[in-house]
């Protein structure tokens, strides 16, 4: 199987199912920013990503079979690129999926389920960093993804966390969806060698084929899409009076 027919096999059926059956416009679940959450979450995961992905590939923490690509621009298949924009549509559909047909309101704000976030992604963070200062190889790839991606999602929490508790629930669903399906086509592509992962990068971790590493992506990956997009939709956009709220918030308020 080629990196080409993965995204028809994988990305494209369901992308195309979640638009198609949509039941009711982006427009009327919130207005423009509905509209250009998918694009605007798509062109920053594309621009962040693509400096990241060609180290990886640079340094043979991955690599993809040769015969599996059309072309490679830097280190990187072109198709590679392409999942950088198919992963944030399919995610993003599924989060307005969810939004469309959830029914209830968000849940109660609380400044002590921002404080947990913060502590739980800054911590990650902290993880990753000290596996990328250990210098040991076998923590490179997991060092990385933690590195590259918790450290916008510590600050997520910290610009909004009240919002993302609030929503906790859309999160678990949104997040855990696109995840678990993408963990299986990922087992798959690697199983049938459009990509490889180095054992000398990767701590050994691989339940059902999958490494630890490529799991961790793929979740924080997401995170960082259905919090985006939750942020843009729902958010609190008065950055001075956000900030006044942080400075005046004690960890422990309810």
């Amino acid at each position: 199987m080629s990196y080409a027919t993965f995204h028809l096999l994988f990305l494209a059926p369901p992308i195309i199912l979640l638009w198609a059956t949509l039941p009711q416009s982006l427009s009327s679940l919130g207005g423009w920013r509905a509209q250009w959450a998918i694009p605007l979450v798509a062109a920053i995961a594309f621009t962040y990503t693509t400096p990241w992905d060609n180290y990886l590939v640079a340094r043979e923490v991955w690599w993809y079979g040769p015969d599996r690509v059309l072309a490679t621009i830097g280190y990187v298949p072109v198709e590679e690129y392409l999942f950088f924009l198919l992963q944030p549509i399919l995610t993003g559909l599924f989060t307005f999926q969810y939004l469309a047909r959830a029914s209830g309101n968000p849940t109660t704000r609380s400044s002590r389920g921002m404080w947990a976030g913060v502590v739980l992604f800054g911590g990650l963070s902290l993880l990753g960093v000290g596996l990328l200062i250990s210098g040991a190889a076998r923590g490179l790839y997991l060092g990385l993804i933690l590195a590259w991606a918790c450290p916008l999602l510590t600050g997520m929490w910290l610009y909004d966390g009240e919002t993302l508790w609030a929503h906790r629930r859309v999160l678990l669903y949104a997040i855990g969806g696109p995840t678990l399906y993408l963990w299986i086509a990922d087992a798959t592509a690697i199983a049938s060698g459009i990509w490889t992962i180095a054992d000398a990068f990767t701590l050994g971790i691989a339940p059902v084929g999958l490494p630890l590493e490529e799991a961790t992506f793929f979740l924080v990956t997401n995170c960082l899409v259905v919090k985006g997009i939750l942020l843009l939709l729902f958010g609190e956009h008065d950055t001075l009076h956000h900030l006044q709220k942080i400075e005046s918030a004690a960890p422990l308020d309810g």
